[in-house]
């Protein structure tokens, strides 16, 4: 059972439209390494963690995941606010705008949409945090080369605290599995 808090977990408030980076910052939105994959990948292995230790873990940090989503959502959706057809057109969204108008989707900035084989779930828990950790380090890879390509103070912000979050999970997965493997929990 989930709270939700009708507020983001950072503020987002985006003055400039930039659609180049509302592109690039899909790919936290809906690709293979975003939040999407992340939420529902620890979501799933939440159920084959050996203790409730496990399980509360995988669903903390599925469910701040989930406030990712939200996040990058509203950063997509202030950095597009206004964008005309042949605005969407000039960065090759035509094809997004023919499908979706101007809602969100999950996709990749290529277009390729969402797919379940994002998800890892191996059923053997230290195998599963060891994806997780890599999952975290992957995002954290993205969320920098997504700083390295704007200058947009009101972008950075809330970049810069996800991408320290992705820290904060690898660390939190680290223990776990070091616990585990300390431990000889079966």
């Amino acid at each position: 059972m989930w709270a939700y808090e009708k507020r983001l977990e950072y503020p987002v408030n985006i003055k400039k439209k930039d659609l180049k980076m509302a592109k690039y910052l899909i790919a936290q939105y809906g690709g293979p390494d975003g939040e999407l994959s992340a939420a529902l990948q620890y979501l799933n292995q939440r159920y084959t963690m050996p203790d409730e230790r496990g399980k509360a873990l995988l669903t903390d940090i599925g469910t701040e995941e989930l406030a990712h989503i939200e996040m990058i959502a509203a950063m997509i959706s202030q950095l597009t606010s206004g964008a005309s057809i042949e605005e969407l057109e000039n960065i090759n969204m035509g094809a997004h705008f023919t499908m979706h108008d101007h809602a969100l989707f999950p996709a990749d900035p290529n277009g390729v949409p969402f797919q379940a084989s994002y998800i890892s779930a191996t059923g053997d828990y230290i195998a599963d945090l060891e994806s997780d950790m890599a999952s975290e380090q992957r995002a954290r890879a993205t969320y920098e080369h997504l700083m390295d390509l704007t200058s947009d103070p009101d972008l950075l912000a809330p970049l810069s605290f996800l991408r320290q979050r992705e820290i904060v999970h690898y660390q939190r997965f680290k223990e776990l599995r070091n616990y585990y493997l300390e431990n000889k929990v079966k």
